[in-house]
C-alpha cells in the first residue's frame, strides 16, 4: 500500500493541478514594460462561502508563461478601507472544490471570512496565482540554491518528471509577482503596499518558493508560511543533493530575525513522511538566525499527509500567525 500512496503523492506533486493552462512560451524582451490595461473581471461562477473572486485570465508578463490570476476579496470588501495582502501560489487549487482537479481546495474564504469576522486576523484579500502544470516544477524551484550544490553532482540531478534537461526559472516568477503583478494589485485594490502588511504562502514546492520569496525580497515580504514544505526539491532519494543546497542557501539569505514572521509545518503521511527528518536543521536556522516562538513556527502535524484537505485543516494557524492582531 506504501508504494501506493507515494506513487499518488508524487503525481499530486508533479502535477498539482490538471486544469493547465495552453500557452506559448514567453519571449519578450524584460526591458519593455506592460502597456496594455488590466482589468480584473468578477469571476460569478465561482462557488465560494463567501466574498468573491476577481480574475485576468492571462495575466500578461516578459519573465513567466502568462497565467490566469485571481484576487478574493473579503464580503465586508469596500474602497474606504485599507487591507493587508496575501499572495498565494498554486491558485486555482485555494477556493473552489468544484473546478479542482482532485475535487478539493484549501478552503481559503471559509477560512479567512470566519477569521476576519471573529476578529482574530487582521482585514486582508488574497491574490492567487495559478500555476501551469508543465513548468510547475521549474517555477516554484527556489533558484538560487540550485548554486550551492556540488558542481561535480550537477550534472546528474533531474526535475521532477526524471528529466536532466531543465531550465530553472524560478528567478523570473520572483519577478513577475514583485515588478508586474504586485504594482497592478496595489493601484487597483484598497490595499497597505509596505512590507509589515504583505505575506507569502504556498505549500509543497510553493512552500519553498515562500521561502525563497522573503528571501530575495526581505524588503517587499514581511512574513511568509510554508506548509509541507517540499525539502526534497524534487523525487526523494538516498544521498540527495537538493535539499543540501536549499539548507545552505536558508544560511546565507534568509533574512535575519526582527522584522519578518517564518511559519513552516509539516505531516508524516503520503509525501510528508519525507519532512520530518529535515525540521531539526530547520530549527538550526532559524535559531541561528534569531528566531524565537514570537515570530517562527515549525510545526508537526502527526497523521496528516500530502493534500489540500489536510492544508485546510490548519489553515487558520499560519493565517493567524501572519495577520493576527
Amino acid at each position: 500500500m506504501k508504494p501506493i500512496l507515494l506513487l499518488l503523492s508524487v503525481s499530486f506533486l508533479m502535477f498539482s493541478c490538471k486544469n493547465e493552462t495552453k500557452t506559448d512560451e514567453v519571449s519578450t524582451s524584460e526591458t519593455e514594460t506592460i502597456e496594455a490595461p488590466l482589468n480584473f473581471q468578477h469571476l460569478k461562477s465561482a462557488k465560494l462561502h463567501k466574498g468573491e473572486i476577481h480574475r485576468i485570465d492571462s495575466f500578461p508578463s516578459h519573465y513567466i508563461t502568462p497565467r490566469p490570476v485571481d484576487v478574493w476579496l473579503p464580503e465586508s470588501y469596500v474602497e474606504s478601507k485599507t487591507y493587508d495582502v496575501l499572495y498565494m501560489h498554486d491558485g486555482q487549487m485555494l477556493f473552489d472544490s468544484l473546478s479542482t482537479w482532485n475535487k478539493q481546495e484549501w478552503k481559503v474564504d471559509e477560512w479567512a471570512s470566519e477569521l476576519m469576522s471573529e476578529g482574530r486576523t487582521k482585514d486582508f484579500i488574497v491574490v492567487a496565482v495559478h500555476n501551469i502544470a508543465k513548468v510547475r516544477w521549474q517555477d516554484l524551484f527556489p533558484q538560487k540554491a540550485f548554486n550551492y550544490i556540488n558542481e561535480a553532482t550537477k550534472d546528474s540531478l533531474k526535475d521532477l518528471s526524471g528529466s536532466k534537461d531543465f531550465k530553472l526559472n524560478g528567478d523570473n516568477y520572483l519577478k513577475f509577482i514583485v515588478e508586474e503583478l504586485k504594482p497592478v494589485i496595489d493601484k487597483t485594490y484598497a490595499i497597505r503596499t509596505d512590507k509589515a502588511h504583505t505575506f507569502v504562502m504556498g505549500s509543497s514546492m510553493g512552500g519553498l518558493m515562500s521561502m525563497y520569496a522573503i528571501s530575495e525580497y526581505p524588503e517587499v515580504f514581511g512574513g511568509a508560511a510554508c506548509l509541507s514544505t517540499h525539502w526534497p526539491g524534487a523525487m526523494p532519494m538516498e544521498n540527495n543533493p537538493y535539499p543540501v543546497g536549499i539548507f545552505k542557501y536558508m544560511d546565507a539569505n534568509l533574512p535575519k530575525a526582527g522584522e519578518h514572521k517564518l511559519y513552516f509545518d509539516y505531516g508524516n503521511e503520503t509525501l510528508d513522511q519525507y519532512y520530518p527528518q529535515y525540521a531539526p536543521r530547520v530549527d538550526e536556522i532559524l535559531k541561528a538566525k534569531g528566531y524565537t516562538s514570537s515570530d517562527s513556527k515549525n510545526l508537526f502535524f502527526e497523521g496528516t499527509n500530502h493534500s489540500e484537505i489536510s492544508w485546510n485543516q490548519r489553515l487558520d494557524q499560519p493565517l493567524v500567525f501572519l495577520l493576527g492582531q
